[in-house]
């Protein structure tokens, strides 16, 4: 189907056919809030993910077009920022923020759904429907009559 892509370690592959060199992917660290104990006053685990849709230059126009349609109230300046805080360590962050923005990612440029063809009920089904509807219809009916 498509070329294999070398890939090198700290490269994010979002799909066989689209991997993002790591010099597109720029980190970012700060102070994550929560628990943490003493360290949590000086480490910095907190990581954040950028990359730049607009000067990507592995993406096609057709890609970017996707992402810009499906993830553009999250895109500062043409800007997609993911970021990671939940877990203690920085490099677990890091792994997390790498696998939210490939999901994301991955989601974005995927193709749209195949339209639906719009099908009749077959003539068995719309008798079956019928048959109930008048067995309801007749219990129904029956319940307020008494012989007394």
């Amino acid at each position: 189907m498509g070329q294999a892509v070398p890939v090198a370690e700290d490269d994010l592959v979002i799909r066989d056919s689209l991997v993002i060199p790591a010099s597109e992917l720029d980190w970012r660290f700060s102070r994550s809030s929560g628990p943490g104990g003493q360290s949590v006053n000086t480490s910095d685990s907190r990581a954040s993910l950028r990359f730049n849709v607009e000067e990507s230059r592995v993406l096609t126009d057709l890609q970017r077009k996707r992402i810009n349609e499906r993830l553009g109230d999250r895109l500062a300046d043409g800007v997609l920022t993911v970021t990671a805080s939940e877990e203690r360590s920085q490099y677990l962050n890091r792994q997390q923020a790498r696998r939210r923005l490939a999901a994301l990612l991955a989601a974005a440029v995927a193709p749209p759904p195949r339209r639906r063809r719009a099908t009749k009920p077959s003539r068995a089904s719309i008798e079956r429907r019928l048959t109930n509807k008048r067995r309801r219809s007749e219990l129904k009916r029956n319940r307020g009559q008494r012989d007394d």
